[in-house]
């Protein structure tokens, strides 16, 4: 499922054109016209709702919208979709399963974007380019919910922000559970991030490709 707002008409426009989209095609011009698709994947096994949520509302108020669809469901999973990630689902799954609390958080470290120094009396004792990691965890934006629970923290309000007062909420009354993630996650915040991520997939080692199949 995929919760809608901006430009969302443009991504109705691919699932309703899948095959176009993703094979090649031959466009005959003459009289008799028509077109033919080679190479295409054909159609998967997949079952993709596309949910308008509205253009101007908050991550909590998107998935307040999709109760009907989720809610007679054991659990639900979500995520931002501007990062991307190694994690194993079924083990994240697995966790939330096992602590029987209404959400649970992944906790990442954060890649190193900057150089770190360490200094002493004005001299700079260590220099390390881009460490691989900060300090400390942050949200890394793969959760799972129970889909009978959850909605007394997330409602269908546009103006709800799920990281500032749902998941605040359910911290508070003992509710969310972190499942902490070693291994590689990388969100696409800036043109450098794009550049990185797009480079990674083009060498054909993308830490993230955890499927079958070919790129």
């Amino acid at each position: 499922m995929l919760c809608l707002g901006y430009k969302g008409w443009l991504i109705k426009e691919f699932f309703l054109n899948y095959r176009a989209m993703t094979a090649d095609l031959t466009v005959s011009l003459g009289p008799a016209g028509g077109v033919a698709i080679h190479n295409g994947n054909g159609f998967e096994d997949w079952n993709v709702t596309l949910a308008e949520t509205g253009d101007a509302t908050q991550t909590g108020g998107r998935i307040g919208y999709i109760r009907r669809y989720v809610e007679g469901e054991e659990l639900f999973c979500v995520t931002y979709g501007d990062g991307v990630s190694n994690i194993d689902i079924s083990k994240l799954i697995a966790f939330h399963l096992s602590h029987r609390k209404i959400a649970t958080v992944t906790a990442v470290r954060p890649p190193g974007r900057f150089g770190e120094m360490i200094i002493g009396d004005a001299r700079v004792t260590k220099f390390n380019e881009k460490p691989p990691h900060g300090d400390g965890y942050i949200n890394g934006g793969f959760f799972i919910f129970d889909a009978k629970r959850i909605w007394d923290y997330i409602p269908p309000r546009p103006d709800l922000v799920l990281e500032g007062d749902a998941l605040c909420r359910l911290a508070q009354d003992g509710q969310l559970m972190a499942y902490s993630h070693g291994g590689f996650w990388q969100p696409m915040d800036t043109t450098r991030e794009y550049h990185l991520l797009n480079d990674l997939w083009a060498s054909g080692h993308a830490p993230w490709k955890t499927w079958g199949g070919d790129y």
